[in-house]
């Protein structure tokens, strides 16, 4: 997927929606019925939802655990729990979407069954690094959206729907709940950036056709792991920290994905998730983590891998498959590169 330039002709509306921006995108695709804007703004109302619960959450019981397990082994905290009923509720109603398949669920839910207008899946992670709330720490929800598999029937076949490359993926995004909200997205024709406006209670855009700069000065992994890296993760770090590259690069990690991502979009740079000794195989989730991460990325002129193959092309074989995950600009991919 090649990325997108912007073209000359973008326009320079100081105040446009996301719903608006949609339906504009839509505009190029004649015959476009709406149901995907309309499945977009189930996730929009989800997310807002979700917003507003985390601004609150030191003044009302949410902090915390909530007691359970997650399929992950995780425990689930308070807010996972209502972020995921929030997500499951807003896209369920929508007619457009057939399964929904969530970290916090062992198996994907069908949620219209039989209706042949049921034409989209979507796959989500309803709060990532839940577990830094408490200590007021950026945390975000990921989201990928597919079309059904080729010959999938409206009754069956959920599992071929869900574990689908992410090369198929239609739209994917996130959104981040930090200083302000942001949702950032691409339907792979650019990545665009909407801020939440709270005096309107809407997603306004505020980063159009972002691209992630070809080389920054930044670098974001858990160096605690160091020494459990595989040789060429040691190797491309020795080399990054000793100004290798042409300049000195900083670390910067916070420990949740989308606020390090956001950093590494806006900023340039690397974001790292190497595989460990306690997690070989890596610790993010390929289909709603690493797929939508990299759909972004490339989509903003980047370079996406698992450290040694393209992300998109990854074959999931379960629903919660794990994975490693390097995104970065295009200087620091090819210098990773070769340190294999």
């Amino acid at each position: 997927m090649e990325p997108v330039e912007a073209p000359a002709f973008a326009e320079k509306n100081p105040i446009v929606t996301v719903q608006q921006h949609i339906l504009r995108e839509q505009r190029r695709f004649p015959g476009a019925s709406g149901e995907f804007s309309f499945l977009l703004s189930g996730i929009t109302l989800a997310t807002k939802m979700i917003a507003a619960r985390v601004r609150r959450a030191g003044l009302t019981d949410t902090f915390g655990a909530e007691g359970g397990m997650n399929v992950q082994g995780e425990v689930q905290q308070k807010l996972d729990v209502y972020a995921n009923q929030a997500m499951m509720h807003c896209l369920a109603v929508r007619e457009s979407v057939a399964v929904l398949a969530s970290e916090e669920n062992e198996q994907p839910q069908i949620v219209d069954e039989g209706n042949p207008n049921s034409h989209y899946v979507v796959v989500f992670d309803p709060l990532d690094g839940s577990s830094n709330i408490d200590v007021n720490v950026s945390v975000g929800t990921t989201f990928s959206i597919l079309k059904r598999a080729d010959g999938a029937t409206p009754d069956g076949g959920h599992e071929a729907d869900v574990l689908q490359t992410g090369a198929k993926q239609v739209a994917a995004g996130y959104v981040m709940y930090g200083s302000s909200v942001m949702l950032v997205y691409t339907c792979g024709h650019g990545v665009h950036g909407f801020t939440l406006d709270p005096a309107i209670g809407a997603f306004v855009l505020s980063h159009e056709y972002i691209r992630i700069p070809k080389q920054g000065k930044y670098y974001s992994v858990n160096e605690s792991h160091f020494e459990s890296f595989p040789e060429p993760y040691q190797k491309f770090l020795t080399r990054i920290r000793s100004g290798e590259l042409g300049q000195q690069y900083s670390s910067r990690y916070i420990g949740s994905m989308v606020a390090d991502f956001h950093r590494t979009l806006l900023k340039g740079g690397i974001f790292l998730y190497p595989p460990t000794a306690s997690n070989p195989e890596g610790k993010l989730r390929l289909l709603y983590e690493a797929n939508p991460i990299a759909f972004i990325t490339e989509q903003a002129g980047g370079v996406a891998t698992d450290g040694e193959h393209r992300i998109l092309d990854k074959v999931p074989s379960s629903i919660h498959e794990r994975t490693s995950l390097v995104v970065g600009g295009q200087v620091e991919a090819a210098e990773f590169a070769r340190c294999w």
